[in-house]
């Protein structure tokens, strides 16, 4: 079977949409919504499920692998069962159970799967360079190569896949040189940004009160750490209103930020450090202090740079992870 192997645990969710999509039918035939008899088509079961028709085709095969449904002298399937003679019924308006599929039904493809393609990306940006194979993705989340193509670019854009001499899709690995690029790019979009902020004080000093309200005695939470990081991001960079200046901002930080999530997935701890030096910082800015909030800035960013490279130091010695993504291969 293409793409990601189907879970031995009875309540793990489908790998793939054709899996989710037979899993769907196969419960709808259970409880008898899809009777013995009813002829199941491709063109209607897409309409009904929002699902491509290739994606319903290799789910009726499944279906069919398993003796659930089967060929008749007509087109599509029928639902096997004793007395099962063909029955036709209007699919697209039938009463199915669709609790089983999840919120990305009826998204567009590229949207489905761009956030798991992001971290599998990400997962390997400490490890080695690795290139991303494009016909192994879309056999992994059961699409088009065109939607794969449209998720890598905007991934590129992020910075964290990019083309080759050859035109070949590249995870390059985040080295100390290519951290120290991003932090000093950082210096110059992010100070400026904070220079052209209209602050929202309240909401600034609330952030300010909850920065300082963290316990002591217990380590901060990789969720919880994102939180503080984009909620003095969005209040004291990307108010700006340069937008396209907003746009570079958020760019740049893309790769860090998977970074970041990667060490922490390793064992790392979040770096209290990193979050108390943002108080000053929000405390000059609500003062109308702007030539000290941008040396504050400045200071705190050559500080979070360090810190990045010795976190980087300290997982380096460790192997790839045996699970990596298929589609990625050492290059």
């Amino acid at each position: 079977m293409a793409g990601r192997h189907k879970s031995s645990c009875a309540d793990a969710s489908p790998a793939t949409m054709f899996e989710a999509a037979a899993e769907l039918l196969r419960a709808n035939i259970a409880d008898g919504r899809l009777g013995p008899g009813v002829v199941l088509q491709e063109s209607a079961l897409s309409e009904r499920l929002s699902m491509s028709r290739a994606t319903i085709k290799r789910a009726l095969s499944l279906l069919a692998e398993d003796g659930l449904i089967g060929r008749f002298s007509g087109r599509g399937y029928v639902v096997s069962g004793r007395n099962a003679a063909p029955r036709r019924v209007d699919l697209r308006q039938m009463d199915l159970d669709l609790e089983m599929l999840d919120e990305t039904v009826g998204k567009p493809n590229w949207l489905r799967i761009q956030d798991e393609v992001e971290t599998a990306l990400s997962r390997c940006l400490i490890f080695g360079r690795y290139r991303v194979v494009e016909v192994l993705v879309a056999r992994e989340f059961d699409v088009s190569r065109t939607v794969v193509r449209d998720v890598l670019s905007r991934l590129q854009e992020r910075g964290l896949v990019q083309k080759n001499s050859s035109s070949r899709w590249v995870v390059e690995p985040l080295t100390a040189r290519r951290i120290r690029d991003k932090f000093e790019l950082r210096m110059v979009l992010e100070v400026a940004a904070l220079r052209s902020v209209r602050p929202d004080k309240v909401a600034l000093a609330a952030l300010a009160a909850d920065l300082c309200a963290l316990p002591d005695d217990r380590p901060v939470d990789a969720a919880r750490w994102f939180e503080f990081d984009r909620r003095f991001l969005d209040l004291a960079i990307l108010a700006t209103p340069n937008l396209d200046l907003a746009r570079y901002i958020l760019g740049n930080r893309s790769a860090l930020a998977a970074l970041q999530n990667m060490l922490f997935s390793l064992g790392l701890q979040p770096d209290k450090r990193t979050m108390l030096e943002w108080c000053p910082v929000i405390d000059l800015l609500c003062a109308g202090a702007i030539d000290e909030a941008e040396a504050t800035l400045a200071s705190h960013l050559r500080n979070a740079e360090k810190r990045t490279i010795a976190q980087l130091k300290i997982v380096s010695v460790l192997d790839p992870p045996g699970d990596l993504a298929p589609y990625l291969v050492p290059d």
